[in-house]
C-alpha cells in the first residue's frame, strides 16, 4: 500500500550508508598493531570539535604533511589515553554509537560498533535470547556508574557511521542502583580510597603511523555498501516525476587534485556526485554533522532544487534522512525530519524502511528472498 505521507526528498549519508564503514579497517589495524580496542575512535572522536580531523572535514585544512602531523599527535594525546582508561576501556559497556570522527574524503564513516546481517539475540530481546529477568537485569546492571554514550558523541558526528535501532544516542542506564547499590555496603568499615590512575602507572602510548591508517581507511570506504547503494540506483533511475529528490549529506574532506582518489579525476558518470541531485559535502560549505546549520543549509537547497524543477518547495518535514550515527539523526529529528537508522552489517533494514517510507521497489528479488 502506497504511504499517504511519502517523502519529497531523501537524503543519504555517504560513509557508512552507501559505501562501507572502514571500521574492519581500523580494527584490523588496532589487532595487527597490538593496539587497544576502540582507541583510535575514542581519541578521534574526543579530539572534537577542533582536532585534525575534525577541520579537515570543514575544509579548513588541507590534506597535506601538517595534517597527517597533526592527526598522529590526536592519536597520542597523553590526557585522551588517561581519560580511555580511567572512563572508558575500564567499562563495561560497549561503545555502541561513537560519534562520527569521520568521512574522509570519498565520504567515510567510523563506527564502533560490529553487527552481524542476521538478528542477534539483542534484537530478539533478553527473554527470546534464553536469558532470565535477573540475568537479564544483572548484566544491565554491570555498566552502571559509566559516563553516558552521549556524552562521548558530543560535538562529533560517528560516527562515524553504530548495534543501537534508534536513532538516539543510548545513554548510560542505572546510575541511581548504582549508588543505592554503593552505600547498602556495610557502613561499619569505610570504603576504601579510589586508585589514582597516572601517566606512569599506564601502559605506553601505541605508535600509530596516522598516514597510513588514513590510506587503509580510505580504500575499505571505496567499496559501496551491498544493500544500500543499488537500492540507491534503482531510486536514481527512476524518472523524475516518479521519486524524491536524491540528495548527499555528509562529512566529507577533499582530496589533493593530483591524487587518485580525487573527484577531479572521475570521468563525470563516475564521479561520485553524478548519483544525486543535491550534494552537500562538509568540506565544501565549512560545516559538518551534526551542526544543525548544515541540515539547513541542505533543506535550502533542496527547497531551490524543487522550485527550479516545478515543485512547490521543500521544508524539513518532508525530508527523510539516512545515517548510520545516532547523533547525526538526532539533529534531522530535532528539526522535524524523518529518520532511518543505518546499522553496521544490517543495511539492508534500512532499505526495507526506506521501502515502505517511500512506496518504491529499491531490492532486487535475490536480496528480498534472502533478508525478507
Amino acid at each position: 500500500m502506497a504511504p499517504s505521507n511519502p517523502p519529497k526528498a531523501v537524503l543519504f549519508d555517504i560513509g557508512g550508508v552507501c559505501v562501507l564503514s572502514p571500521l574492519e579497517a581500523i580494527t584490523t589495524y588496532e589487532n595487527k598493531s597490538q593496539i587497544p580496542s576502540n582507541w583510535i575512535n575514542f581519541a578521534i572522536s574526543r579530539s572534537a570539535p577542533n582536532g585534525f580531523w575534525q577541520r579537515l572535514e570543514r575544509g579548513e585544512i588541507k590534506m597535506d604533511e601538517h595534517f597527517f602531523k597533526g592527526f598522529n599527535a590526536d592519536l597520542r594525546n597523553e590526557k585522551l589515553w588517561k581519560e580511555y582508561h580511567t572512563n572508558f576501556r575500564n567499562s563495561k559497556k560497549k561503545l555502541k554509537d561513537v560519534a562520527n570522527p569521520t568521512q574522509l574524503g570519498d565520504h567515510v564513516s567510523l563506527k564502533a560498533e560490529a553487527a552481524n546481517s542476521t538478528p542477534t539475540n539483542q534484537d530478539r530481546g533478553a527473554h527470546s535470547s534464553g536469558m532470565s529477568g535477573q540475568e537479564a537485569s544483572e548484566r544491565r546492571r554491570e555498566g552502571d556508574g559509566q559516563p553516558s554514550l552521549s556524552k562521548l558523541a558530543k560535538d562529533t558526528t560517528i560516527g562515524d557511521p553504530v548495534s543501537i535501532e534508534s536513532e538516539d544516542v543510548v545513554q548510560g542506564a542505572g546510575s541511581d542502583t548504582a549508588s543505592t547499590s554503593r552505600q547498602s555496603m556495610s557502613s561499619s568499615s569505610p570504603s576504601p580510597p579510589e586508585a589514582t590512575t597516572t601517566l606512569d602507572s599506564l601502559p605506553p602510548l601505541p605508535n600509530i603511523d596516522a598516514e597510513s591508517l588514513f590510506w587503509s581507511m580510505m580504500a575499505h570506504a571505496r567499496n559501496p555498501d551491498p544493500y544500500v547503494f543499488p537500492a540507491l540506483l534503482r531510486l536514481e533511475k527512476l524518472p523524475q516525476k516518479e521519486r524524491p529528490i536524491v540528495a548527499a549529506l555528509s562529512n566529507t574532506t577533499i582530496f589533493p587534485p593530483d591524487h587518485p582518489y580525487s573527484r577531479l579525476k572521475h570521468a563525470p558518470e563516475s564521479d561520485p556526485r553524478s548519483h544525486f541531485d543535491v550534494f552537500i559535502s562538509s568540506a565544501e560549505v565549512g560545516l559538518r554533522k551534526p551542526d544543525p546549520k548544515i541540515y539547513e543549509l541542505a533543506v535550502e537547497k533542496l527547497d531551490q532544487f524543487d522550485k527550479e524543477h516545478g515543485g512547490d518547495g521543500v521544508k524539513a518535514e518532508d525530508c527523510i534522512f539516512l545515517d548510520d550515527i545516532g547523533e547525526n539523526l538526532k539533529t534531522a529529528k530535532g528539526l522535524n525530519m524523518k529518520t532511518i537508522k543505518v546499522v553496521l552489517g544490517k543495511t539492508w533494514r534500512a532499505v526495507k524502511e526506506l521501502e515502505q517510507e517511500t512506496g518504491l521497489d529499491l531490492m532486487d528479488n535475490k536480496t528480498r528472498r534472502s533478508k525478507l
